[in-house]
């Protein structure tokens, strides 16, 4: 009796709802036309990576600039150099740039940043990629 109350408890945990509340954070902030620019928006987001959060490898298709904001995130775009952010620190990443590193330095607080796109009116922020 006591090996199935470990089996269930040990697949309780392994389960997705374990996770509830561990998925990366998404908050849109604003969104504007901008005047000069015909068919372009500037949107904004806040991110919040919980701990030892990552996002798959994506692209954006639009001028990207990130502010973190609380704790510390690894960013890297195709080509580029791993980067270490703390809070106060930015990131920009070009419409041809693939993000293919975006996660939580840590493994036990939360990370958020700010993300301001310039991007064309109606597009997504991300798009997956290889």
């Amino acid at each position: 009796m006591m090996k199935i109350a470990k089996l269930i408890l040990c697949v309780a945990w392994l389960s997705p709802s374990w996770l509830v509340g561990q998925e990366i954070k998404v908050t849109p902030l604003l969104s504007r036309d901008l005047t000069g620019f015909p068919g372009k928006e500037g949107t904004m987001i806040t991110v919040v990576y919980p701990p030892g959060g990552s996002e798959p490898i994506h692209r954006h298709d639009a001028h990207v600039f990130v502010y973190v904001l609380e704790g510390t995130v690894i960013m890297q775009v195709r080509g580029g150099r791993e980067m270490t952010l703390a809070a106060g620190q930015t990131f920009y990443e070009s419409p041809s740039d693939v993000h293919v590193i975006g996660r939580n330095a840590s493994k036990t607080e939360p990370a958020k940043f700010i993300a301001f796109f310039v991007k064309d009116k109606g597009a997504p922020t991300h798009i997956p990629a290889k």
